[in-house]
C-alpha cells in the first residue's frame, strides 16, 4: 500500500468514526447540560463548595463565577509549583522558577498548556497530577460550560439566566470528561503508552539507557489532553514519543479524541435550540474549514518543491518515521485547528507554507472545530457577524435563530474578534523590536519572523503547540506569553457571556419573507467565506513577511 492510499483511509477513517459518534454524544452532551437530575457525587460537591446547584445566574454573576474560579486555580498551581521541592513526589526537582511557574500556572488554567520547560525534568509527580492533570479537565469543562450558556441565550426568551456555572462545571467534568477520558486511558495502554509511576526512569535503568530520566501516569494524562484539547505532556518530544504516542493506531485514537467533542457539540446546540438543522449547519461549516486544512497542509508537506523533498516523495524532515507525513500532516491540522496544541512532528521542520497552514489554522479563531467548547461559541459569534453582514447588504435588521442582532449584539462580537489579533501582532511586534527578545530566535530572516509570530498567535489563540526554534523560557517571553494567554482566553470569554445575556432578555422576533435562512448551504459558504476574509485582512500582512515570504526564496 502506497504512503499516499495508507493516508486516504487514515484521514477517511477518521471522518467516518467522527460522524458515527456526532448524534449519540452530541444527544448525551444535551441530556447532561439540560438535565434536573443531580448524581450523588455532584451534590457532595456542591455542599463542598457552597453551591445551591438548582439556582441559576445571570450572565454577569456566571461570568465572575467562570473569572473567580480561574483567578484561584492560578494561584493555587503558582503556588504548587513554586512549592514542589517541599512536597511528597517531587522526585528531588526544586521548586519551579517563579516566571516559569506564572507562564505554566496561567497556560494550564486557560487551556493553552503551552511549556516552556521540560516536563519529564521540571515537574514532579504530584505537580503533574494533582496540579497539571486536574487543570486538563477543569480547564476544559470551563470552556464547555461557556459555550453552553450561550447556546442558553439563544434558546431562552425574556430571562435574565443563564444557568449556574458551578453545576455546568461540574457534569461536563464529572459526566462527559471523566468517563470518556478513562475509556481512552485504557486503550492507550493497550497500545503501549505507559502508566505507572516508574515510568522511562524505570525502563532506562533496566535497559542501561539514560539516567535521571522520570515518567509517570502517563496514559491517563495522555488521553485527557487530547480528549480536553490540551496540549504538553510528560515528555518534551510530545506526542511523538513512543511513550506519549506508541503506534500508527495510537496516533489515530489521539486525533479521534481531539475532534470528537468539538465535532459532537454542534448537535447539543441543535437539540437545545429547538432545530437541529442548525447544529448541521454549524458542524457543516466546521467540516468544510477542517477538510480544506488536512488536505492544503498534507498536500503541501507532500508536493513541496525541492529537491530532497522530491527525491523521497515528501518532506519527511522533523516527522515521526512511525507516522509518516499524511498521518502526522492530519494531527498537525488537528491539534491547531483545536485548542489542543500536542503535537507528533517538529512544525519548525514543516515547509514554508505548510507552516503557515498551521498559523492559519489558529488564526481562523480556533473555530474548524475548535477547542472543547471555545470552537462553538467562536463558531457562533462567526454566525452573528455574518447575519449582520448579510443583513447589510439586504437593508434590514438582521435576526439569528429569532433574536435580533443589534448595536448591542455586534459590539460584543466585533470585540470578540478583535481580542486575540491584537495581542498576537502587538506582541509579534514588541518582541521583534527588542534586540534582546531577537536574539532567542533560532534562524534569522522570514522563518525568524514565523517563529516568533507562531509563539504568540499559540499562546494568544489558546493553542499551546509550538513551532520550535526560539527559547521562549526567559523571564521576558515567559511573562509576555502568559498576559496573552490570560487576555485571550478571559476577554473573549466575558463578550461571549455578555452577548449570550443580551439575547437571552430578548423576545423571539418571528421569521419573516426578508430572514436569512441559517440552516441552508448559502449560509454555510457565508460563514465560511466571512472567516476566511477576516484572517486574510488581519494577519495577510504578518504572513507576508512571515511564511510567505520564506515560500517564495
Amino acid at each position: 500500500m502506497s504512503p499516499t492510499t495508507a493516508g486516504i483511509l487514515f484521514i477517511g477513517s477518521l471522518v467516518v468514526a467522527l460522524v458515527l459518534t456526532h448524534r449519540p454524544l452530541g444527544d448525551y452532551m444535551h441530556r447532561v447540560y439540560s438535565g434536573t437530575r443531580h448524581l450523588a457525587v455532584e451534590r457532595v460537591m456542591y455542599r463542598l463548595i457552597g453551591v445551591r446547584p438548582d439556582a441559576e445566574q445571570r450572565w454577569s454573576v456566571y461570568a465572575r463565577s467562570v473569572l473567580a474560579f480561574s483567578a484561584v486555580s492560578i494561584l493555587f498551581l503558582y503556588a504548587f509549583q513554586r512549592l514542589q521541592d517541599k512536597l511528597l513526589l517531587s522526585l528531588g526537582f526544586p521548586g519551579v522558577a517563579d516566571h516559569v511557574a506564572w507562564n505554566t500556572a496561567v497556560s494550564f488554567v486557560t487551556n493553552t498548556n503551552w511549556q516552556a520547560y521540560s516536563g519529564e525534568s521540571t515537574m514532579g509527580h504530584l505537580v503533574q497530577m494533582a496540579g497539571l492533570a486536574v487543570q486538563n479537565f477543569v480547564s476544559a469543562a470551563v470552556g464547555m460550560a461557556v459555550a453552553i450558556a450561550l447556546v442558553r441565550g439563544f434558546a431562552r426568551k425574556r430571562t435574565d439566566e443563564l444557568g449556574n456555572f458551578w453545576v455546568d462545571l461540574v457534569r461536563g467534568t464529572v459526566r462527559v470528561l471523566l468517563p470518556i477520558a478513562f475509556a481512552g486511558a485504557l486503550l492507550l495502554v493497550a497500545g503501549g503508552v505507559i502508566q505507572n509511576f516508574a515510568g522511562v526512569h524505570e525502563v532506562a535503568t533496566l535497559t542501561g539507557g539514560t539516567q535521571g530520566i522520570t515518567g509517570g501516569p502517563v496514559a491517563s494524562q495522555e488521553v485527557i489532553k487530547e480528549l480536553g484539547n490540551n496540549g504538553g505532556g510528560f515528555y518534551n518530544a510530545n506526542s511523538a514519543h513512543p511513550f506519549e504516542n506508541a503506534t500508527s493506531w495510537t496516533n489515530w485514537l489521539e486525533i479521534f479524541l481531539i475532534l470528537v467533542l468539538p465535532f459532537a457539540l454542534p448537535r447539543t446546540f441543535g437539540r437545545m435550540v429547538g432545530d437541529r438543522r442548525q447544529g448541521y449547519a454549524i458542524v457543516a461549516i466546521m467540516g468544510v474549514l477542517a477538510f480544506a486544512s488536512v488536505a492544503l497542509l498534507t498536500g503541501l508537506e507532500i508536493a513541496h518543491h525541492g529537491t530532497v523533498p522530491q527525491a523521497v516523495g515528501a518532506a519527511m524532515e522533523g516527522k515521526e518515521v512511525r507516522f509518516g507525513v499524511p498521518d502526522s500532516g492530519t494531527f498537525a491540522a488537528a491539534t491547531t485547528l483545536t485548542s489542543t496544541g500536542a503535537v507528533d512532528s517538529f512544525h519548525d521542520s514543516y515547509t514554508a507554507l505548510g507552516g503557515m497552514m498551521t498559523m492559519v489554522d489558529m488564526m481562523l479563531g480556533e473555530v474548524a472545530p475548535g477547542g472543547v467548547g471555545a470552537g462553538l461559541y467562536g463558531m457562533l459569534v462567526l454566525a452573528v457577524i455574518t447575519v449582520f453582514v448579510a443583513g447589510l447588504m439586504v437593508g434590514r435588521t438582521p435576526e439569528y435563530l429569532g433574536k435580533k442582532i443589534g448595536s448591542r449584539e455586534i459590539k460584543l462580537a466585533s470585540l470578540y474578534f478583535l481580542t486575540t489579533p491584537v495581542l498576537v501582532l502587538v506582541g509579534t511586534a514588541l518582541a521583534m523590536a527588542s534586540p534582546g527578545q531577537r536574539a532567542s530566535m533560532l534562524n534569522s530572516g522570514p522563518h525568524g519572523l514565523s517563529e516568533v509570530l507562531y509563539a504568540f498567535t499559540s499562546a494568544s489563540n489558546n493553542n499551546g503547540s509550538a513551532f520550535g526554534g526560539i527559547t521562549v523560557n526567559t523571564p521576558w517571553y515567559d511573562t509576555a506569553l502568559g498576559l496573552c494567554m490570560a487576555f485571550g482566553r478571559f476577554l473573549p470569554i466575558v463578550f461571549v457571556l455578555g452577548l449570550a445575556g443580551s439575547l437571552a432578555r430578548q423576545a423571539p422576533a418571528p421569521a419573516s419573507a426578508g430572514t436569512l435562512p441559517t440552516h441552508r448551504p448559502q449560509f454555510v459558504g457565508m460563514v465560511v467565506g466571512v472567516t476566511i476574509i477576516v484572517v486574510a485582512l488581519t494577519f495577510l500582512p504578518a504572513l507576508a513577511l512571515g511564511p510567505l515570504a520564506e515560500g517564495i526564496q
